[in-house]
C-alpha cells in the first residue's frame, strides 16, 4: 500500500551552511548544466547564417539543432545508468571532455554533414552532463541543502537558455558562425578542471565489481530507438502530421512495448519496472511532462502573439521573450531555499498553483492590457515553474539510493525533454487550430489573439491536471502503511 511521506530535510528550520568543498563541487556541476543548456539554445539563432554558409535549406540545417536534442533525449537514461555502474565522477569527466572536443569539431566542420555528426557527439556529452549533475547533488551537498542546490542548477539552466540567443547573435555578427561553438572551449576546460579538482572520488561499486550486474545494452537500444522515433514523429513536418509521422509514432509504440517486455526478463534491467510503483517518482515524472508542455507554449505561441497581434519589431520581441528566462534565473536560488525551509511537497503544490494562475493570466490579461498584461502573467508563471522544478527534483532525488541516482536523474531530465518536444508539436497545433488560419504567419491580429487565449486556456488545464496529481499523490503517500501490505521500497 502507500508509504508515509518522507520528512523533508530542513523543512521549517534554517539550513546549515554549505562547506567550501561542497561549494566548489556545486560550481563545477552548475557550469556543466550551463554548458548543456547553452548548447541547446545558442545554435538556433545561427540557422539562417548556417543555411547560407552551406547553401542548404532550412529543413537541412534544422538537423543541427535536432541532432543535439535527439542525442540527449535518446541517451540520457542510459548515461545515468552507466554513471551508476562505472562511477559518476569518471563518466562526468568523460562527458565534459566529449562535449568540449565535439564543440571544437563543430567549429572546424567543413561540411553540413560533419557539423550535424559533431552536434550529435556534443549531444552525447550533454546527455552525460545533464544526467549526472543532479545525481551528484546527493554526494556533494548536505541533505538539508538539497533544495538550494537544485534551485541553483535550475538557475544555471535558465541562464544558459536565456544567454544562448543573445550571445549567439553577438558572436555571429562579430566573429562568424564558428564562434558559436568555439565559445564552449574555455568554458568546457574550466568545467573539466573544476570537476576533476573538486568532485568526490567514485565509491567502490559492489554488484558490478563482482560481476552480478551488467549494462542492459538491448534495453538501452530499444529505449533509444523508441524515443528517437517519437521525437522525430512530433518534430518533423513542422506541425503537420503525415504518413511518415504516423509510421514513426507506431514504431515508437512498438519500441516502447518491446522495451517494457525486455525489462521484466533481463537480470540487470536499465529500468526496474517496480520503481514506477513509487507514487512520488511516477507522479513527478508525469507532472514534469505536463509542466514542460505548458512552458513550451510560451516559446511557441509567445513570438507570434507579440509580433502579429501586438505588432512588435524583431528586436522588441526578443527583448520581451528574454523576460521569462531572466525572471527564471533570478528566482531559481530563492526557490531552492524555500524548498529547504518549507519542504518539497508543499512547494511542488505552490509552484503548480502559481503556474495555473500564470497560464490563466496569459489567457486573459494580454487581451485586456496588451504588453503589460503579457509581462505580468509571465512574471507569475515563470517563478512558479522554477519553484516546481526545484521542489520536484528535490522530492525525487533526496532519498534515492546512491546506486540508482544516475538513472533516476536521467528519467527526470528525459520527462522534461519529452514535455518540451511534445509541447512544441501539441501546443503549436492547438494554436494553429484556435487561430483558424492555414498559415499562422499570415493570420490576422485578431485571429492570433484568439489563438493565444485558447492556447493558454489549454495550458491552464494542463497545469491544473498536474496540480491535482500533486495533491492526490501527497494525500495517498501521507496515509499510514498497512503492515500486512508494505509499500515497495524506493528505488
Amino acid at each position: 500500500m502507500s508509504k508515509p511521506i518522507p520528512t523533508q530535510p530542513g523543512a521549517g528550520t534554517a539550513s546549515p551552511p554549505m562547506p567550501p568543498a561542497a561549494r566548489w563541487a556545486l560550481a563545477s556541476l552548475s557550469l556543466s548544466m550551463l554548458l548543456s543548456a547553452l548548447g541547446t539554445s545558442i545554435a538556433n539563432v545561427g540557422l539562417p547564417t548556417l543555411a547560407q554558409a552551406f547553401s542548404a535549406s532550412f529543413q537541412e540545417v534544422q538537423w543541427i539543432v535536432l541532432a543535439y536534442l535527439l542525442a540527449i533525449t535518446t541517451l540520457i537514461v542510459g548515461a545515468g545508468r552507466l554513471g551508476d555502474m562505472l562511477g559518476r565522477r569518471r563518466l562526468l569527466l568523460a562527458g565534459i571532455s566529449l562535449f568540449t572536443a565535439a564543440s571544437l569539431l563543430c567549429a572546424a566542420a567543413p561540411t553540413l554533414g560533419l557539423l550535424v555528426a559533431a552536434r550529435a557527439l556534443q549531444g552525447l556529452g550533454a546527455a552525460v552532463m545533464m544526467a549526472l549533475t543532479m545525481a551528484f547533488v546527493g554526494e556533494t551537498v548536505p541533505k538539508a541543502r538539497t533544495g538550494s542546490a537544485m534551485g541553483l542548477l535550475g538557475t544555471m539552466s535558465a541562464v544558459g537558455t536565456a544567454l544562448g540567443p543573445s550571445l549567439g547573435g553577438v558572436l555571429i555578427a562579430g566573429l562568424g558562425w564558428r564562434a558559436l561553438f568555439f565559445v564552449n572551449l574555455p568554458l568546457g576546460l574550466l568545467a573539466l578542471f573544476l570537476a576533476w579538482r573538486h568532485l568526490p572520488p567514485d565509491r567502490a561499486a559492489g554488484a558490478e565489481k563482482t560481476g552480478k550486474a551488467g549494462f542492459d545494452a538491448l534495453g538501452t537500444l530499444l529505449l533509444a530507438l523508441a524515443l528517437a522515433a517519437y521525437a522525430l514523429a512530433v518534430t518533423l513536418g513542422r506541425g503537420s502530421f503525415g504518413p511518415l509521422n504516423i509510421a514513426l509514432l507506431l514504431a515508437a509504440a512498438l519500441g516502447a512495448g518491446l522495451f517494457v517486455f525486455t525489462q521484466s526478463r533481463v537480470a540487470s534491467p536499465l529500468l526496474r519496472l517496480a520503481m514506477f510503483r513509487d507514487r512520488v517518482l511516477s507522479a513527478s515524472l508525469v507532472m514534469n511532462v505536463l509542466v514542460a508542455t505548458v512552458m513550451m507554449a510560451t516559446l511557441v505561441v509567445g513570438p507570434f502573439y507579440l509580433s502579429r497581434a501586438l505588432g512588435l519589431g524583431t528586436a522588441m520581441v526578443g527583448l520581451v521573450l528574454s523576460v521569462g528566462p531572466v525572471i527564471s534565473a533570478l528566482s531559481g536560488v530563492l526557490a531552492g531555499r524555500l524548498v529547504d525551509r518549507l519542504g518539497a511537497p508543499a512547494m511542488v503544490a505552490a509552484g503548480l498553483a502559481a503556474m495555473v494562475a500564470g497560464s490563466a493570466a496569459l489567457s486573459v490579461l494580454p487581451g485586456l492590457f496588451g504588453l503589460a498584461g503579457y509581462i505580468a502573467a509571465i512574471a507569475v508563471l515563470t517563478p512558479g515553474y522554477q519553484l516546481f522544478q526545484a521542489a520536484n527534483n528535490t522530492a525525487v532525488m533526496v532519498d534515492v539510493p546512491p546506486d540508482r541516482r544516475g538513472v533516476v536523474s536521467g528519467l527526470l531530465n528525459l520527462s522534461r525533454n519529452l514535455g518540451l518536444i511534445t509541447g512544441a508539436s501539441v501546443m503549436g497545433a492547438v494554436f494553429a487550430f484556435a487561430s483558424a488560419a492555414s498559415d499562422i504567419t499570415a493570420a490576422s491580429p485578431e485571429a492570433v489573439a484568439g489563438g493565444m487565449r485558447i492556447s493558454f486556456a489549454v495550458a491552464a488545464v494542463l497545469a491544473t491536471t498536474a496540480l491535482a496529481l500533486a495533491l492526490a499523490s501527497r494525500a495517498l503517500t501521507a496515509r499510514p502503511s498497512v503492515p500486512a501490505c508494505p509499500a515497495p521500497p524506493r528505488l
